[in-house]
C-alpha cells in the first residue's frame, strides 16, 4: 500500500513537473489536425461554433481507470455531448511505449466503458499534446464556439486514484461547462491537472 501511494504521490509530482509549456486560457486555441481510431481525418478548427473538450488520456493509467470504471468520464461525456458539446479524447502515448494500444483496441475498451466521445484520435507523434502542453492522463479542455480556450486543468477537484473521491469532488469540466454554455465565465479556468504523466514520444 505504502509502495502504492508512493507511486501515486510521484505521478502527481510528475505532472506538476511537466516540461512542457501550455496552451493559453483565454487565448485562441492552438488547431490540429490526427486521425481518430477509425483513421478519419479530424481537424479541432472545423468544430467553430461549437464548445469542445479534449480530453488526454491513457487506458494503462490508473487515475484514467478511476474514472472509467466508475463511470465518471463515460456519464460526463454522454451530459456535455447532451448539450451538443463535441468531446475529443487524444491518446498522445508513443508507440513504443508498453502502454500504447492501437487503434482497434482503444475502440474496444471504450465500447467496453460505454464511453461516448466524438471520437478518440490518435497522437502518437505528440504534436497535439505538445502543442497544448498536456502532462498528465487524465487532462482537461475546454474550448469555446469561437475557438477560444476557456478552461485548463484537472477532471475534477481531488487528486487521487480512490472511485470513492469522485462524489465528494468538484467535476470541474462539468462545471465548466454549464457556465460557459450559459454564457458566464468560467470560475475555475486554470486548475491542477492530475495522473500519469504522458508517454510522449522522445
Amino acid at each position: 500500500m505504502l509502495l502504492r501511494r508512493s507511486l501515486i504521490a510521484a505521478s502527481v509530482l510528475a505532472a506538476s513537473l511537466g516540461a512542457h509549456a501550455a496552451a493559453t486560457v483565454g487565448q485562441p486555441a492552438p488547431d490540429f489536425t490526427l486521425k481518430d481510431a477509425s483513421g478519419k481525418m479530424v481537424k479541432l478548427s472545423d468544430f467553430k461554433g461549437k464548445h469542445v473538450v479534449l480530453e488526454w488520456t491513457n487506458p494503462g493509467c490508473p487515475f484514467v481507470q478511476k474514472h472509467y470504471n466508475s463511470g465518471n468520464m463515460p456519464a460526463t461525456q454522454k451530459d456535455a455531448s447532451g448539450k451538443g458539446v463535441v468531446w475529443l479524447a487524444v491518446n498522445s502515448t508513443e508507440k513504443a511505449s508498453g502502454d500504447y494500444l492501437e487503434p482497434a483496441r482503444l475502440t474496444a475498451w471504450l465500447g467496453e466503458h460505454k464511453a461516448q466521445p466524438t471520437a478518440m484520435l490518435m497522437d502518437e507523434e505528440g504534436t497535439a499534446g505538445k502543442a497544448y502542453g498536456a502532462r498528465t492522463t487524465p487532462h482537461m479542455y475546454i474550448v469555446n464556439p469561437q475557438g477560444q480556450l476557456v478552461y485548463a486543468g484537472g477532471i475534477d477537484s481531488i487528486a487521487s486514484s480512490n472511485a470513492g473521491d469522485i462524489k465528494m469532488a468538484v467535476n470541474y469540466v462539468k462545471q465548466g461547462l454549464g457556465e460557459s454554455l450559459a454564457g458566464k465565465p468560467i470560475s475555475s479556468a486554470t486548475t491542477r491537472p492530475y495522473g500519469c504523466s504522458i508517454k510522449y514520444k522522445s
